[in-house]
């Protein structure tokens, strides 16, 4: 049976509720195809969607929707182009191959903000899993501190963060990474303050570092990485350059 374009030989029906050695045999593929430009890149780096039951295709931004699944760059231009064209709706048949059970494929207008808000929650949820795993620093003074003695891994700022905050901020973790000069600067996030005080369970949330804890650890390595990609996934389908 040939494969379809956008999915890899392992069956994406295994990404979730398999047991066994076959659930990680979907995730194991490195690379995805977006049915919308044919170019394939790292699955980190695309959107899933996927079907529901009754054939309305969703966003499935952590890929852990059961079944066959069609992934698309994250370029909100280019998929309300694909939209308002019919390009998306004629991938996605190809793709799903119809609804299932004979039902007919359909997909909201609104389907772009309801990626966007997906990918925000998904961002929003991983900042506070690692907080709950001790590896996000708060507050401008024990931030500054962290940061000028190396233990920041990431930098993040909220959208409507002070200029002048963020300056001082960046340049303590330029001396503490050892980069001064270097115009390295923290991602600044397209959330604002008010978003990340409520998903962190604190007040007035501006700036916060993901910490690189003592000798840089793999855990606190891999923390870092996976805030960033969900930053930059954001970041881009909103149509920015990853953020800084």
């Amino acid at each position: 049976m040939r494969t379809p374009h956008n999915e890899c030989v392992s069956s994406d029906i295994t990404e979730t509720g398999a047991s066994g050695s076959n659930s990680g045999s979907a995730k194991s593929c490195a690379t995805r195809r977006c049915v919308l430009s044919g170019e394939t890149l790292p699955r980190e780096e695309l959107i899933r969607l996927a079907i529901s039951p009754d054939g309305e295709v969703l966003p499935d931004p952590q890929a852990k929707a059961p079944g066959r699944g069609a992934w698309i760059a994250p370029n909100r231009a280019a998929l309300e182009t694909a939209m308002a064209d019919g390009h998306l709706k004629k991938a996605l048949l190809r793709s799903f191959k119809g609804g299932p059970d004979g039902t007919r494929l359909s997909y909201s207008d609104n389907l772009a903000q309801q990626i966007e808000d997906a990918l925000k929650r998904t961002l929003l949820d991983r900042l506070g899993l690692e907080l709950r795993g001790g590896n996000v620093v708060m507050g401008s003074a024990k931030l500054g501190e962290h940061a000028r003695s190396g233990r920041i891994a990431l930098l993040l700022h909220a959208s409507n963060s002070s200029e002048d905050g963020r300056k001082k901020l960046d340049q303590a973790w330029r001396v503490g990474t050892d980069q001064e000069g270097s115009g390295v600067r923290g991602m600044v996030l397209p959330l604002d303050r008010d978003a990340l005080s409520v998903a962190l369970g604190r007040e007035n949330v501006v700036h916060l570092g993901i910490s690189a804890r003592a000798g840089g650890s793999g855990s606190s390595r891999s923390a870092s990485g996976r805030v960033a990609q969900a930053v930059t996934r954001l970041s881009r389908f909103l149509g920015n350059d990853p953020p800084s």
